[in-house]
């Protein structure tokens, strides 16, 4: 059931940033924590189509499996569910379905390896691409996203990335892209000893080290997790409901869900990036 949005939501005038509500002080910014696929890479754009068939197809060995149609209605209510998480969270709760089902799971971590075999089989012309200049960082990013990391850098923001996808392949990525230079050694993401590792972990931690009060955390993210946990300690939470196959418009799915999560605002992408920017009291009046 889709949540019930705030009644007093609205869009700045002639943008599509859309204000859900204004419960956090403006203007005291002072760190910025992106997340990374479909945040600002598009490079693994259309990876439930290899995680979700993965999936039905060990679901359909088991005794006790359903029909296929019915098996991808469960899974795919549980891969965008845990969406945000660790990778591994999706593959765990892969092994407790076939269990259900009679079957014998294997380690999660091996569904896992599994399944990012098969996606780097998918992307793997895309970083080429990227590599050798045959397709363009504008092509494969949100957009508007280099425009939003070379302004808040200019503000002098401190910005951090956090992701759910493992941090080697993150880093690989992050480089492709040519976006690594914003973040320096300030890249977090998913670790083989799973239960150190979380967004969680990751945004209480900068609140404490920073000593970050209401409004001083800027975190931009498309999945639940990240934008609850901003929410969570006060910070603005940006709710991106990106559209990552047409790069345009806006995917309803992902904004009903960013604001039951807690996000102060939705955009589809960083078009608007000046209204935006002024909206948060982070434009050229800052400070003045």
């Amino acid at each position: 059931m889709l949540p019930a949005l705030p009644a007093d939501r609205h869009s700045l005038a002639g943008t599509r940033v859309e204000i859900v509500h204004e419960k956090t002080p403006r203007g005291r910014v002072r760190v910025a924590l992106f997340d990374f696929d479909g945040t600002l890479s598009l490079i693994r754009e259309g990876w439930p189509e290899v995680m979700i068939p993965l999936m039905v197809e060990h679901l359909a060995q088991t005794p006790r499996a359903e029909p296929r149609d019915q098996l991808r209605q469960r899974v795919e209510e549980f891969v965008m569910r845990l969406n945000g998480k660790q990778t591994i969270y999706q593959m765990i709760q892969l092994a407790e379905e076939i269990r259900a089902r009679g079957g014998e799971p294997l380690d999660p971590i091996a569904y896992k390896h599994e399944y990012h075999e098969q996606l780097l089989q998918r992307i793997h012309g895309r970083t080429r691409g990227l590599r050798d200049g045959t397709l363009s960082t504008e092509s494969l990013t949100v957009p508007g996203s280099l425009e939003l990391l070379q302004a808040l850098a200019d503000l002098g923001l401190e910005l951090h990335l956090a992701s759910g996808t493992d941090l080697m392949y993150v880093k690989q990525e992050l480089e492709a892209l040519q976006l690594h230079t914003f973040f320096g050694g300030r890249v977090y993401g998913a670790i083989d000893d799973y239960r150190n590792f979380s967004k969680k972990m990751v945004i209480e931690k900068l609140v404490a080290e920073l000593q970050l009060g209401p409004g001083e955390l800027l975190g931009f993210g498309d999945g639940f997790v990240e934008i609850q946990e901003v929410s969570r300690v006060g910070g603005i939470a940006v709710g991106v409901a990106s559209d990552e196959t047409h790069r345009v418009g806006i995917n309803d799915w992902k904004r009903h869900r960013l604001i039951e999560a807690g996000a102060d605002l939705i955009v589809p992408d960083y078009r608007d990036l000046a209204p935006l920017l002024d909206h948060l009291a982070l434009g050229p009046a800052r400070g003045a």
